[in-house]
């Protein structure tokens, strides 16, 4: 199952984000530590600064820059309104062309998200 890991700066608001914002499914919650989200054969892994191996790599690991997955949605629009509701903050505005739309949603940590929808 593919699977990626986000450090999170706060992992509770990252954890009530993804699962209640962007629908993922909690597996494991370790309260201010480590979170396994999955969704539609994702698996998510939230960390905090320093929780789990990303020191092997040199150094404390943090959030942002661009690396990033995808969610697909059917309907773009209504998950963008639904997100600024919420006060979600977007990098940049709505590109269309390729194959589809898609915009960049900051998880509250400031790790973006792309959300997608296929033309």
């Amino acid at each position: 199952m593919p699977a990626v890991r986000y450090i999170v700066s706060d992992l509770e608001a990252a954890f009530e984000f993804y699962v209640e914002a962007l629908g993922f499914t909690a597996a494991k919650h370790n309260p201010g530590k480590f979170a396994e989200l999955h969704s539609d054969g994702l698996t998510l892994y939230l960390s905090a600064p320093g929780a789990g191996s990303g020191g092997q790599a040199g150094g404390i690991p943090t959030p942002g820059g661009w690396n990033r997955f995808m969610v697909m949605t059917d309907n773009l629009d209504a998950l963008v309104a639904r997100l600024r509701d919420r006060g979600a903050k977007f990098r940049g505005g709505l590109s269309e062309g390729g194959a589809g739309r898609a915009i960049l949603v900051e998880d509250p940590s400031g790790n973006p998200v792309e959300l997608f929808e296929f033309k």
